[in-house]
């Protein structure tokens, strides 16, 4: 009987394959040392930088990659903070160039974000769009965060995204999974005619609950951050986080029970002592 994922089981994105399907965030935390910990602890592959230089560096002159090991993990560079396609392009730019530096894999891709605004932290549907298209032209693969729209998911496959990031709730809000059903539908849609396309949840994880509920909808990944750095014990939560992509994996591959309106006897019916009723 198996008691953890096949080492086949692994996920593929583009031209990468992952050995977890939990990526971790590098942002948010305490300390560097914490978060070098807390990676080690979540059983994590890949994890995302942000690579606009006041991300790098901290307030007092020390660089995020000095705390990572570029040898153990996939580096995916991200477009945090850019609010217009041309930012967006030019940081993505920006990243291979670091990565190619380090002869790390994670060079030829790119975690895309477009923002609309400071509030709310969605992303702009029209300029991921543009950058979408102008970045798959440049050779990037690009993995793109955005709501769970739909149609949007479907035009951003359409234009060539390596895979589409659905957020279950807005960047940092801990709400979860608010619109599950709007997840179906996107998968639906983006693995209509192609199974193996990769949506991976980006965005709004509180809890490991909410991991386990992202990958029982079907879902290849989850991405997540703050769930893990601001957590009152970080490191036991990153624990939490793996153990809950892997047991949310295993609980979809072998197919939930259907919900009843009444209860169902686990117990053989067979033999049972009938009451005499009083005449």
């Amino acid at each position: 009987m198996a008691t953890e994922l096949s080492t086949g089981d692994r996920l593929r994105v583009g031209t990468h394959t992952l050995a977890s399907r939990l990526i971790v965030g590098t942002g948010k935390y305490s300390s560097y040392e914490v978060m070098a910990e807390a990676l080690a602890l979540s059983g994590t592959d890949c994890i995302t930088v942000a690579i606009r230089r006041e991300r790098l560096i901290d307030s007092v002159g020390r660089n995020i990659l000095d705390y990572i090991d570029t040898a153990r993990y996939t580096l995916l560079p991200n477009t945090a903070g850019c609010f217009t396609a041309d930012d967006a392009v030019r940081v993505a730019r920006l990243g291979r160039e670091i990565l190619l530096g380090l002869e790390n894999p994670g060079a030829d891709w790119v975690k895309l974000e477009v923002l609309g605004d400071t509030k709310t932290l969605l992303p702009d549907p029209v300029a991921t769009l543009a950058a979408t298209e102008r970045l798959v032209a440049e050779g990037f693969q690009v993995l793109c965060y955005a709501t769970d729209d739909p149609m949007t998911a479907r035009r951003l496959k359409e234009a060539g995204a390596t895979s589409v990031m659905p957020a279950g709730s807005p960047i940092g809000s801990g709400q979860g999974i608010l619109n599950p059903n709007n997840i179906r539908i996107c998968l639906e849609y983006l693995k209509e005619g192609d199974p193996d396309y990769p949506v991976i949840v980006d965005a709004g994880v509180g809890t490991a609950s909410d991991v386990t509920l992202a990958m029982e909808l079907g879902v290849d990944g989850v991405l997540l951050n703050t769930g893990i750095a601001h957590a009152r014990d970080p490191l036991l939560m990153a624990q939490g986080m793996k153990a809950a992509i892997e047991a949310g994996r295993l609980a979809y591959q072998a197919g939930r029970i259907p919900k009843k309106l009444y209860a169902t006897a686990s117990s053989p019916e067979e033999g049972t002592i009938t009451p005499q009723r009083a005449k």
